[in-house]
């Protein structure tokens, strides 16, 4: 489980496809426990809170306290890379373990009884985005969610409006051709993030 993809010439030996399947198991996880403990929440609220707990960020973080890159960095070493300590301390692939080691214990023990050990791990990381008065980076957490399928956002201006001095900015994000949301804003990075905010909302609904 704790082959990099580096190291293997079938990347399907590697720990990519328990990822994908990690993300989904810390998606619901998290999504009830929203869901159930914060009755007051709208989707959009929670859909936030949602995006920074499951963000490459927030995982790499709980790997870190869990010290997973200690099972990558041994593994490195017994297949005699020399790159597994640079790997081990690498967010991305920090990321990467814990969703990999997410979707293992889904397979060893079923989704309920490793559920509220999961929300145990990421408590720290639930209380600091709904607790904190941060702005939610909707762009980032938005081309993270499309990731796992190889799917990209881009945005374009629609339409400018106004003198230059006081400017309205439409702008749309779009996904696989099409128009996935559509946002305005004082600035253009104001307005992108509107419509990454509404794409992402439908990512989290199914219909994107």
């Amino acid at each position: 489980m704790f082959t990099h993809p580096n190291w293997v010439h079938d990347r399907l030996t590697s720990y990519e496809r328990l990822e994908f399947l990690g993300d989904s198991v810390l998606e619901l996880a998290v999504a009830r426990e929203l869901y159930d403990r914060y009755p007051s929440f709208s989707e959009g609220r929670m859909s936030q809170v949602r995006a920074h707990v499951v963000s490459r960020a927030a995982c790499a973080e709980v790997a870190r306290e869990l010290d997973l890159g200690r099972f990558l960095r041994e593994r490195g070493e017994q297949l005699g890379f020399e790159d597994a300590d640079a790997l081990a301390a690498n967010r991305s692939t920090l990321a990467a373990l814990i969703e990999a080691a997410l979707a293992a214990l889904f397979f060893e023990h079923g989704f309920e009884p490793i559920e509220r050990p999961v929300i145990d791990a990421f408590r720290g990381q639930i209380d600091y985005a709904v607790d904190t008065p941060v702005e939610v980076d909707a762009k980032t957490a938005l081309q993270e969610a499309l990731a796992p399928s190889g799917r990209r956002a881009a945005y374009e201006v629609i339409e400018v409006e106004g003198p230059p001095h006081e400017r309205l900015f439409t702008c749309a994000v779009v996904v696989d051709g099409a128009q996935a949301g559509i946002g305005r804003g004082r600035s253009k990075k104001e307005a992108e993030q509107q419509a990454a905010q509404l794409a992402l909302e439908g990512l989290t609904a199914g219909a994107l």
